[in-house]
């Protein structure tokens, strides 16, 4: 409506200027009316520089407007528009578009310090990084974990805290990791997690820091719980035993009123007790030794030798090795392995981990009808990962979160420190170990390690 009667006007003023150049065009040479022709001759100036203020009196204010929204100035003003509806109309539109956009900006900086405000009461660290320089969003609590204060320069955050900067920068644009943190004059541990973003064409990375000091403390605290009772249990079944039939041997060799027996009161029976109940104490105490020796592996896992080594060829020298025991349990073995995958890994060690695996998929797969075992290699992101399944009994939710502490076993003869080496191996090489299963289905076992 306003465009026409913005053209209207126009036509209008166009229709008097050329009316006015007729009227001139018929009157001009005539001497007579010299005085007429140079009234008119002004008159269609005034007519022209009119036209034209008119066209850019629009032009001036929609300028205006364009460059207080370009540059968010909402405190600019319009003229009065000059005469006609469709200017009054214009300007009014134009009035509302500014508050329109005003308001805008108000609720977004009412969003943006209520964001704020929420950040801030955050017990997580939160970092933004603007193209790997300019620190857009620091929290009270990243502040005092990174210890520095009031900091909006990433570079120099760099030189202020070198070795946390480094420990960021290494993850790269994605990716978490632990960090041994020591600002406040304590050491302490925190999760460091980092994402980056594209916004408005420009990267932003995003670093969460959490204190989980207190949470591995109580990690430790029950794991150090669970391994004293296991120890305790241990221990007490083969202490309780030789305790008992020491307290019988002494029995038999004494007579009623205290005094040492003598050889020829002994009776062949009692000769035959006595081997019988030092034999037991011998079992047990050879027992208690093979224990004591398995918590000694465990806590002595060697420094591993990594090399460079071809994870196809590796898996299949396991398998050559593991092949008399497939065969002689007639378990069909299925291989996936991706060529060409390497790893930094210490053979022998992890040769280890896997028999551990195999031959506890071994004993999984025992009374099924079709036993099978598949091992499959293929790469995560920026991990190589060794995948060992079997499709026996799995494990309950119960066991399965049990099955890493040290000398648990669901297994008669199992010693429980095969799945806790294999998972301190995998910790040595900066690895991990997962285990998935679901019970009459099967198992499977991921290794991951970093490339």
């Amino acid at each position: 409506m306003i465009y026409k009667r913005f053209s209207v006007l126009i036509i209008f003023r166009i229709i008097l200027i050329v009316a006015n150049v007729l009227l001139m065009s018929a009157i001009l040479g005539d001497k007579r009316l010299f005085f007429n022709q140079i009234i008119l001759g002004l008159i269609l100036c005034i007519q022209i520089g009119e036209l034209i203020r008119f066209v850019n009196f629009t032009n001036r204010e929609l300028t205006k407007l364009f460059y207080a929204i370009r540059h968010s100035d909402f405190s600019i003003t319009f003229k009065q528009p000059i005469a006609g509806k469709s200017f009054k109309e214009l300007r009014e539109s134009m009035i509302d578009i500014i508050s329109a956009y005003k308001q805008v900006k108000i609720e977004k900086e009412a969003q943006f310090h209520f964001l704020q405000m929420l950040v801030n009461q955050l017990h997580i660290g939160i970092i933004a990084i603007e193209n790997n320089e300019t620190i857009t969003l620091i929290n009270p609590t990243a502040q005092q974990m990174v210890g520095i204060e009031g900091l909006k320069n990433w570079k120099l955050l760099q030189q202020m805290n070198p070795r946390f900067a480094q420990e960021i920068e290494q993850l790269g644009e994605h990716g978490k990791k632990l960090i041994e943190m020591n600002t406040t004059g304590e050491s302490y541990f925190t999760s460091a997690a980092v994402s980056t973003l594209l916004i408005l064409n420009k990267p932003l990375k995003l670093v969460t820091l959490q204190n989980i000091n207190s949470e591995i403390e109580q990690k430790e605290i029950e794991a150090w719980h669970r391994l004293i009772r296991i120890l305790t249990h241990e221990i007490m079944n083969s202490v309780t035993p030789i305790s008992s039939l020491t307290e019988t041997m002494q029995t038999m060799l004494e007579r009623k009123d205290g005094t040492e027996k003598q050889l020829s009161e002994l009776k062949q029976d009692t000769i035959s007790d006595i081997r019988f109940s030092l034999s037991t104490i011998q079992k047990r105490t050879d027992g208690l030794l093979q224990f004591v020796d398995n918590y000694r592996k465990l806590t002595k896992v060697p420094k591993p030798s990594l090399e460079k080594t071809d994870v196809s060829a590796f898996v299949h020298s396991v398998v050559k090795f593991m092949e008399h025991e497939l065969n002689r349990n007639n378990v069909a073995l299925h291989l996936d392995l991706t060529e060409r995958l390497e790893i930094s890994l210490d053979a022998v060690q992890i040769e280890q981990v896997l028999i551990n695996i195999i031959t506890n998929s071994l004993h999984a797969v025992e009374g099924n009808t079709s036993p099978t075992i598949t091992i499959k290699t293929y790469q995560l992101e920026k991990q190589a990962v060794i995948a060992i399944s079997d499709n026996g009994k799995g494990i309950s939710s119960k066991e399965l979160s049990e099955i890493f502490i040290p000398f648990f076993t669901t297994k008669k003869d199992g010693s429980g420190i095969g799945l806790s080496l294999s998972k301190q191996i995998m910790a040595v090489h900066g690895g991990s170990i997962k285990v998935k299963s679901e019970p009459n289905v099967g198992t499977t076992i991921f290794l991951h390690f970093n490339r």
